[in-house]
């Protein structure tokens, strides 16, 4: 065998042994660093709306940015988390947005309030609207990964619990489907007739934990229930004195999920679902134009 034969073989192998070397190393060389998953505290609670301060982790920071989670404590507890609705929420905070306040160095902290966000750059949600006064909320974040690092595991929601300030229940104001669907110790009877049928306090909350999935009989159920136990607790029925017959005319012998499968179109209900979410949020107890 010639001498250019035996050098191009030892050029090959070479080669060889280089690639391999480089295919075992590589995993090492391309491994990101994971993110540490940030803190939580919390200020400043008022009927709809809790700070929450973001704090990044020690060594890399959250230079991406990050997501914050919540979800009612009761729901939590009767569905395990979620971060979607009809149950859960969330926000992103987006780091490399122009002009983002949401990059983090290690330590460093930022503060957002939920139920009443600041709409900067770099900011979403699918959940915008207030939370519920007298509430306990359960939160979870976690860092944004990127190109330089992995994303951080999400916090434990236990650990990260707060409560809205109690509701003003004075007057003649009312409260929410949401208020009554968490605190059924305020309830002020224990059932109640949708249509010409009696339900439960069981059933009741039953419904109200079910999601609309496009039903207009269980929307309509909800503001029916709310509109109900707020007058059972002192509400000023007149507002409504027409619209919650109508209501019970139309929701007649069904029966509303999940204790039956009953089914509304939306176009059919939603006049009287309006009418009677219209009447309890102008009158919601935890509006400050309530007495």
């Amino acid at each position: 065998m010639n001498a250019r034969i035996i050098g191009s073989l030892r050029h090959v192998a070479v080669c060889l042994c280089l690639f391999a070397l480089s295919a075992l190393f590589a995993p090492f060389a391309l491994a990101k660093p994971t993110l540490i998953t940030p803190s939580l505290s919390f200020g400043n609670e008022t009927q709809t709306t809790i700070d929450v301060t973001v704090t990044a982790g020690t060594p890399y920071g959250a230079p991406y940015g990050f997501t914050l989670q919540w979800m009612t404590l009761a729901d939590f507890q009767a569905h395990g988390f979620s971060s979607d609705l009809p149950f859960g929420c969330q926000a992103s905070f987006a780091g490399p947005a122009n002009n983002s306040r949401y990059v983090l160095a290690a330590g460093q902290s930022v503060t957002v309030t939920v139920g009443d966000f600041t709409v900067d750059n770099g900011f979403s949600t699918i959940c915008q609207g207030p939370l519920v006064c007298g509430t306990t909320y359960v939160f979870r974040v976690f860092a944004h990964g990127g190109a330089a690092y992995n994303l951080s595991p999400k916090s434990d929601p236990l650990a990260a619990q707060d409560s809205t300030a109690p509701c003003s229940k004075s007057g003649t104001c009312t409260l929410s489907q949401g208020y009554w669907k968490n605190h059924p110790d305020d309830w002020p009877v224990t059932s109640l007739t949708l249509g010409n049928v009696l339900y439960t306090e069981a059933d009741l909350l039953a419904i109200l934990h079910t999601p609309v999935g496009g039903n207009g009989l269980i929307s309509l159920a909800y503001q029916v229930i709310a509109a109900k136990l707020s007058i059972d607790a002192g509400s000023d029925p007149t507002p409504v004195a027409g619209v919650i017959p109508a209501a019970d005319a139309l929701i007649g012998n069904l029966l509303v999920p999940p204790i039956g499968g009953g089914f509304l179109d939306p176009s059919v209900t939603g006049t009287l679902t309006s009418a009677l979410d219209d009447w309890i949020t102008a009158n919601d107890c935890s509006s400050d134009s309530t007495d």
